[in-house]
């Protein structure tokens, strides 16, 4: 069972920038897909970016797409989520998640990649705050 922990939220200003990480410890295939997703008082989880790692393609939420980037390191035990012109609606307690066999999935359906039913593996969460 792979455990993730996440690390590198906090406060920023409107139109700072965040990079979170996700580490990964125990076993990872490439048949894995790692996953961030958010949650905010009165509104329902989002997923917000997802990476295949057997290839290394992204998917993103239109909510965040141009500003957030997820990359993984080339150990692949490491994903992060870069965070760019944050805006006070990003506030949320971001999780990442490990879902497996994610070659089930079809590269042009980015909602299924962001269905946190697919995820099964997750880590405590990280807050991160963006203030007006």
């Amino acid at each position: 069972q792979v455990q993730l922990v996440e690390s590198g939220g906090g406060s920023v200003q409107a139109g700072g920038s965040l990079r979170l990480s996700c580490e990964a410890s125990g076993y990872t295939y490439s048949s894995n897909c790692l996953g961030w997703f958010r949650l905010a008082p009165g509104k329902e989880r989002e997923g917000v970016a997802a990476i295949f790692l057997g290839d290394a393609s992204t998917y993103y939420a239109d909510s965040v797409k141009g500003r957030f980037s997820i990359s993984q390191d080339n150990a692949k035990n490491t994903v992060y989520l870069q965070m760019n012109s944050l805006k006070p609606g990003d506030t949320a307690m971001y999780y990442c998640a490990c879902a497996t066999q994610c070659f089930r999935f079809s590269r042009f359906d980015a909602g299924r990649w962001l269905d946190f039913h697919e995820y099964k593996s997750w880590g405590q969460g990280t807050q991160v705050t963006v203030s007006s």
